[in-house]
């Protein structure tokens, strides 16, 4: 017999007997297979409605290794993010009430040292995540000791203006935690255990756990160098690093205890004859407080409706709230039907696996379809979900001075008395539009070889380029590393030379094949201790936003040197630095620094001339689509719009119904982008002289805008109209993952897969941070 919440003292739920959950058979279908899938070892599932438990059931194993274990009912989880809205939010909240703090004050005002004591960030920008703060801390060098954590996190540089836009940040919660440690005069666990955990009965919930609840934990990674995966100890390395007590993650409880705790939520602040909270205060807490402006709504720590919410599932109204955790923990809570649900396992066990956000998803709305509720007025589909909405261009006037344009009012001294093998093509120009070449010449630099990448060195070329050539103007041999079988200098090329500089514009895309030409060049220069020069230039769509897919470790070709997200936010001397490191390259390494430039820098914002870094990618606003328009585009009867006006902007085929397409397209409403249908008739490339049916893309709001999610939307809807069209296993190498490629063949909803594929770029980030030069 199911057994019912301790719930007797709480008024505001009517208990009663349960004749059984319509919802448990397929909710146990769902676990069962997710186990069988190996997407989690087991899980504890909590159902509560209108006073009830409706469904508590274990599910699988709490262990895989070093023994097995059988999941357990009081299986006590590390519940990592859900620290957030567990612990901290509710302590800030508490101090918020007894008139300690203000959500509209600045951050120094509490923490006097915060950026050095002057930041317009407030409390409310740090619950809400739009601080502009970065997701994480560095982890490199290895550091340890809370205090040394707080002073990383007072001091980190903010990557967007305060408001600007949604970037989910630790650092954030790091600082509320200190903010409730300085104020409440008690650390953030000790006043957590006061004044949340210890009156609501939570006597299972804490940090740092002690060592005989040890057998009771479910582990989570078994991390490199270690004999048993981490028991007891949390798993995200910045609260480890900072002893087990942060305001990001640290926190270990069970199904059981969060049934507590939701239930008290949903009672509006009060626990049996006790008020924890004002309903004001939960009210505040869980109704949309970022800014208006702004199309992710998020409450006070707690999320309501944003890429993140997918373990709403698709049949809670908007309106419910919850938030999710990195190991697989994830709580949902309901208001409008009086419900909740808890979903805990340690899906990093004993190693991180694919993401459960489709899990997550199932679990909810198989839950909310077995309620059989009816609620009219009652809006089911999200904001995020439905719509981008209308978000605030904030657009900064700079003037950047490339790599190139700094070197050359130094006179390029570092170069003076090298011979220099010079990696280019027409973008490498200055901001008066002079080559490199030639101010190198003109300044008294021996410029013996130039090289160039794929589509030559004018940039027209499609296809393979001649192997040698020269240029007209200096009658300086030019190699061609994108001619045969040819894609790096080889001895002969490089005989004249005693330093190689690469100055070549980007576009931001992981299978853009210039920085793969950037690491096959380094690579040749540290095998010969040639020193290596990169002049630094802009991505050209911004630094900030990185997007999977990642590419799988045994996809890396040409058009995928090493794992990385399909956007990956960096400009070329960061990706340098980072081949080098991460390759253990040992090259004599030198990047020339812009100046002037700021990570949310789109092109336009820079001052700078464009100019087409390939034949096919002809604007701005064709190098925002590329990366996911190109995702596509190894499928052999599909146009990607090569020999039109337009490359990138449009897609066509023989046999796509543009009408069709783009109804279907739209109807989805892909995040800043719409879609309308056309006929073009390409004059090369697929389809030549051909008149076709295809979308052309306009892109509406670039901020609100994810490449990854246009190019999983285009194959989901391709596939889904069209069947056997589309040959999607030839991209591969250009999605990058297996993983998502198995999703869209099996239809899976591309918001889920975009989720997962986010999920999955931690590892990147960490590993990103070490090699920025521009904070």
């Amino acid at each position: 017999m199911i057994r019912l919440l301790v719930l007797a003292a709480l008024a505001a739920w009517p208990l009663g007997a349960w004749q059984g959950f319509a919802g448990s058979a397929a909710l146990d279908e769902i676990l069962q297979e997710a186990i069988r899938q190996e997407q989690i070892p087991g899980a504890v599932l909590v159902v509560g409605h209108k006073g009830q438990i409706v469904h508590r059931k274990a599910y699988g194993l709490r262990s895989v290794a070093p023994q097995r274990e059988p999941m357990t009912l009081d299986t006590i989880f590390d519940i990592a993010s859900l620290t957030k809205v567990v612990a901290t939010t509710p302590a800030v909240m508490k101090l918020f009430e007894q008139g300690k703090l203000r959500l509209n004050d600045r951050v120094t005002q509490y923490l006097p040292e915060f950026q050095g004591g002057k930041s317009e960030i407030t409390v409310r920008h740090l619950l809400t995540h739009f601080s502009g703060l970065r997701p994480d801390l560095d982890l490199e060098p290895p550091w340890s000791g809370y205090e040394t954590g707080i002073r990383l996190a007072l001091n980190d540089k903010p990557v967007a203006a305060p408001g600007e836009r949604f970037i989910y940040s630790d650092i954030n919660f790091v600082l509320l935690g200190e903010i409730v440690r300085r104020l409440a005069g008690e650390n953030l666990d000790e006043y957590a255990a006061r004044v949340v955990f210890r009156p609501l009965g939570m006597t299972h919930t804490q940090f740092r756990p002690p060592p005989a609840l040890r057998p009771r934990i479910a582990p989570t990674e078994l991390l490199p160098g270690s004999r048993e995966p981490l028991r007891g100890v949390v798993h995200d390395p910045t609260a480890r690093f900072m002893g087990g007590v942060a305001g990001h993650a640290g926190v270990f409880s069970t199904a059981d205890d969060l049934a507590r705790f939701a239930a008290m939520m949903l009672a509006r602040g009060r626990w049996g004859g006790t008020r924890l909270f004002s309903p004001l205060t939960i009210e505040k807490c869980t109704t949309p407080q970022s800014p208006p402006d702004q199309p992710i709504l998020r409450g006070l720590g707690w999320d309501i409706d944003s890429p993140y919410s997918t373990n709403r599932g698709e049949l809670f109204p908007v309106g419910s709230y919850g938030h999710t955790g990195f190991t697989g923990t994830s709580l949902w809570i309901d208001p409008a039907t009086q419900t909740f649900v808890i979903l805990l396992s340690n899906s990093v066990h004993p190693k991180q696996r694919t993401g459960i956000v489709s899990l997550r998803t199932r679990v909810a709305t198989a839950v909310a379809a077995a309620l059989n509720i009816e609620l009219p007025g009652i809006t089911l589909t999200g904001y995020n979900e439905a719509l981008a909405g209308v978000r605030r261009v904030t657009a900064r006037n700079g003037q950047v001075r490339t790599g190139l344009d700094v070197l050359a009012a130094q006179q390029f001294a570092p170069l003076r008395g090298k011979r220099v093998g010079l990696i280019t093509n027409h973008t490498g120009v200055d901001r008066q539009g002079r080559r490199n070449v030639d101010l190198m010449r003109e300044a008294g630099i021996q410029v013996t070889a130039l090289f160039s990448p794929e589509h030559g060195i004018g940039g027209t070329e499609e296809g393979a380029s001649a192997a040698q050539a020269k240029d007209p103007a200096t009658g300086i041999p030019i190699w061609s590393l994108y001619a045969g079988e040819t894609r790096r200098p080889t001895a002969q090329m490089l005989r004249e030379v005693d330093a190689l500089v690469y100055d070549i514009q980007d576009v931001g895309a992981r299978f853009y094949t210039y920085i793969t030409t950037l690491a096959y060049c380094l690579e040749e220069a540290a095998k010969r201790r040639i020193p290596f020069y990169v002049l630094d230039r802009p991505n050209p769509i911004n630094g900030v936003r990185v997007e999977g897919p990642t590419l799988d470790e045994d996809a890396v070709s040409f058009v995928g040197y090493m794992p990385m997200p399909l956007r990956h936010g960096m400009t070329v001397g960061e990706l340098a630095r980072l081949f080098n490191g991460e390759k253990k390259l040992n090259a004599d390494l030198h990047v020339v620094r812009m100046e002037g430039w700021q990570r949310g820098d789109w092109f336009d914002s820079t001052g700078l001339t464009w100019v087409n870094p390939s034949p096919n990618l002809r604007s701005l606003a064709a190098a925002v689509l590329y990366p996911g328009v190109a995702m596509l585009e190894y499928s052999p009867n599909y146009s990607v719009g090569r020999g039109t006006d337009a490359p990138f902007e449009q897609i066509g085929a023989d046999w796509i119904d543009g009408a069709q397409l783009a109804a279907a397209l739209n109807a989805r409403f892909v995040p800043g982008v719409r879609f309308y249908p056309v006929r073009f008739t390409p004059s090369g490339s697929v389809f030549a002289g051909r008149a076709i049916g295809g979308v052309r893309m306009v892109v509406t709001d670039r901020e609100a805008f994810s490449a990854q999610r246009l190019g999983l939307e285009i194959a989901s809807a391709l596939l889904r109209l069209f069947p056997g069209k589309l040959n999607l296993e030839a991209n591969l190498r250009l999605i990058g993952s297996r993983a998502a490629l198995r999703a869209l063949a099996g239809g899976g909803d591309p918001r889920e897969i975009e989720q997962e594929n986010q999920e999955k770029l931690a590892p990147f980030l960490r590993i990103r941070e070490k090699y920025l030069l521009y904070r």
